[in-house]
């Protein structure tokens, strides 16, 4: 059964543009639904509220996450100005969450291709992963207590890693690009990650700091099935 609901539509269609700039002229890159593209960094490029030079500045690509992996950009739509000048608007792994904004295509590497999503239903407990549109997992969660609560929203895989030698996390961890409201169970507090765990009996439920736990059996199959960019949709 295809995954084509209100609820999961991507914002990616809404393109956020400077006065110079056409929307309507913008070619959309992913829907972050059955089509998400994604790409690793060229350079420490400005990324800028509109697809402006002038435009004010709202964030800065960077070459590493948080835990010293490469760092990926989810990029949502393409425009080329009037001198020729191509635009991708991307995702920025920082805070606010769901900030966006506009980098030149020459500081993006080449673009690569994922027909994953991940869906996190908090008000049920479950993680649910679709391939080109169909159920492909499903499993139960465990999401943050209310006082330090799982954000919602829509996010991307951002690194992935085998973990040795620390049984909170179970043997695979995945970091996203979503940022926790006060800390998280990653290493530093902040970033919200999905995880293993050696508290099985805990899951479904609510004990983490703001990362997604799984039972250790599911975060292994989890890992083994969603790549790098991969979307992530928070909800509930």
């Amino acid at each position: 059964m295809l995954v084509v609901a209100a609820a999961l539509t991507a914002p990616a269609a809404a393109n956020a543009a400077g006065p110079s700039a056409d929307p309507a002229a913008s070619k959309p890159l992913s829907n972050e639904l059955t089509l998400t593209r994604w790409a690793y960094p060229t350079s420490r490029a400005v990324v800028r509220r509109a697809p402006v030079a002038t435009a004010r500045a709202v964030g800065r690509l960077r070459w590493f996450t948080e835990d010293g992996l490469a760092e990926v950009y989810v990029v949502l739509s393409q425009w080329t100005d009037a001198r020729g000048r191509t635009w991708v608007r991307l995702r920025l792994p920082q805070r606010p969450n769901g900030t966006t904004g506009w980098v030149r295509r020459r500081a993006l590497g080449s673009l690569r291709v994922v027909r994953t999503l991940l869906d996190i239903d908090k008000r049920h407990r479950r993680a649910r992963l679709y391939r080109s549109g169909r159920l492909n997992f499903s499993a139960p969660i465990g999401i943050g207590k209310p006082s330090t609560p799982t954000p919602s929203g829509h996010f991307w895989i951002r690194e992935k890693f085998p973990v040795r030698g620390v049984g909170l996390y179970g043997p695979y961890a995945m970091g996203t690009s979503a940022y926790a409201p006060t800390l998280s169970d990653w290493p530093g507090g902040g970033v919200v990650g999905l995880h293993g765990t050696n508290q099985p009996w805990l899951v479904p439920g609510r004990p983490s700091h703001g990362c997604i736990r799984l039972h250790n059996a599911d975060i292994t199959k989890l890992y083994r099935l969603t790549p790098r960019g991969t979307p992530i949709h928070i909800h509930g």
